[in-house]
């Protein structure tokens, strides 16, 4: 990594505030709401499938960008330095995400879980009820999820804190920004011993949110997607969920860092060559590893033939139905990325990088809905309608104004840079031999 530059001073710089950009997200928001509304009073069923699929898609889009963050902070990486705040950004959504899960954990029951009715004949299902219960559903998902949000918002306030110090004189007259920081400096210990603590803490506590990511995000997958269909089950679901949504995490942290480079000088210089390459070559494997995830999981089922586990795949293949919208899926998160971005250039060129991480995201907010509707779906209701964009609105839009909001009124680029370890073996030598004496 010693090829990678990072400057000895960094400029203070926001993401401009826009009363524009805020209103744009403030209609979408009011627009999907609307939409919800009036979808819920015609088809309560549709308008919670919608719901709960945005909802997925928005929050892993959110805690994946974290724990893009988190996985370059514990391998000390330093190309992203110029867009480690871009990822820990996407923080900001998620408490706004613990809020929207409440409707689904209060009002969802025999019209949403096809379990609850089961339960009452279905000896398969019987067999599950130590798991399969309301209340154990709602602890868990409340209780894992507020876990996993509390260490990411955490993780971002350590990483934001040392910066605080450096930004005093800098807020460009901006009250609210000025307030944050007087928040975010209580305590002060002074600018080095803050950076030391926040680095020994971050390398303490990244590693863990690992771990309370792949079991959380996994029961959020078992419980609002494959309990749909209470006689199949996969032990690859979780991984191939939590694992899109790292991957959705990367792509956001490329659109985002595009965006950015558009709105200041110092943005299009900092975030360079170096940082477009290696985002487009996580996005590229990763567009791999996901296609990997999901042929490992159809290939065993294909091969056992067990009715069960057939039925899942069955149900997304039929050509009349849900066929059409599966290979679609394919096309956007596997065939078009994959050709596209298997070049070095469209890697490093922002238009096509950006084109090809859009194509992405919608492939994976189609995967989403993907989970979760083809297993409530009745004959003679629509495949896909134009509400579910539509109710995707109220969470797009709180998704692009909460994290706007954080890169407008915290530096956009992390100022303070962790400290450099030394590698194992020269810790071990004495000083003068690491020395080179």
């Amino acid at each position: 990594m010693a090829h990678v530059h990072i400057p000895s001073e960094i400029p203070v710089r926001y993401l401009p505030r826009s009363r524009n950009a805020s209103l744009l997200a403030g209609a979408m928001f009011v627009v999907g709401l609307i939409a919800f509304l009036v979808r819920l009073s015609q088809d309560p069923h549709g308008a919670w499938i919608s719901y709960v699929s945005n909802w997925l898609f928005f929050t892993s889009i959110a805690v994946g960008g974290v724990l893009f963050a988190m996985a370059t902070w514990i391998t000390k990486a330093r190309w992203n330095w110029s867009v480690r705040r871009v990822s820990q950004s996407f923080a900001a959504f998620l408490p706004i995400s613990f809020l929207l899960l409440i409707p689904m954990v209060v009002l969802l029951r025999e019209n949403y879980f096809p379990w609850i009715e089961m339960m009452e004949y279905d000896h398969v299902v019987q067999n599950k009820a130590g798991y399969l219960n309301i209340p154990f559903l709602v602890t868990r998902n409340v209780v894992g999820l507020a876990a996993l949000f509390g260490m990411a918002v955490y993780f971002v306030y350590l990483a934001l804190r040392p910066d605080m110090g450096l930004v005093k004189g800098h807020e460009e007259g901006d009250a609210k920004r000025a307030g944050w920081r007087e928040r975010l400096t209580a305590g002060w210990m002074g600018q080095e011993q803050e950076e030391v603590s926040s680095y020994r803490r971050m390398t303490a506590i990244a590693p863990a949110f690992v771990l309370v990511y792949a079991v959380v995000m996994s029961i959020v997958s078992y419980d609002w997607a494959m309990s749909l269909e209470p006689h199949w089950f996969s032990t690859m679901f979780g991984p191939w969920f939590f694992m899109g949504a790292f991957w959705g995490g990367i792509a956001s942290t490329a659109l985002w860092s595009l965006y950015l480079r558009t709105k200041h000088t110092d943005f299009k210089n900092l975030i360079g060559l170096q940082q477009r390459h290696d985002l487009g070559k996580l996005t590229f494997a990763f567009c791999v590893f996901w296609t990997y995830l999901f042929f490992s999981q159809y290939i065993v089922i294909w091969y056992g033939k067990l009715p069960w586990e057939q039925a899942w795949i069955v149900r997304r293949s039929e050509p009349e139905t849900w066929g059409p919208f599966s290979l679609l899926v394919i096309v956007l998160c596997f065939v078009i990325p994959f050709a596209g971005l298997i070049g070095r250039k469209p890697k490093m060129k922002p238009a096509f990088l950006a084109t090809f991480a859009s194509v992405i995201m919608v492939g994976l907010w189609l995967e989403r809905y993907g989970l979760v509707a083809p297993s409530l779906w009745h004959e003679g209701d629509p495949i896909f309608s134009i509400w579910h964009p539509l109710i995707g609105l109220m969470f797009l839009g709180l998704y692009l104004g909460s994290v706007r909001w954080f890169l407008s009124t915290f530096p956009a680029i992390q100022i303070w840079q962790p400290m450099v370890d030394p590698e194992s073996v020269e810790a071990e030598l004495p000083a003068e031999v690491a020395a080179g004496r």
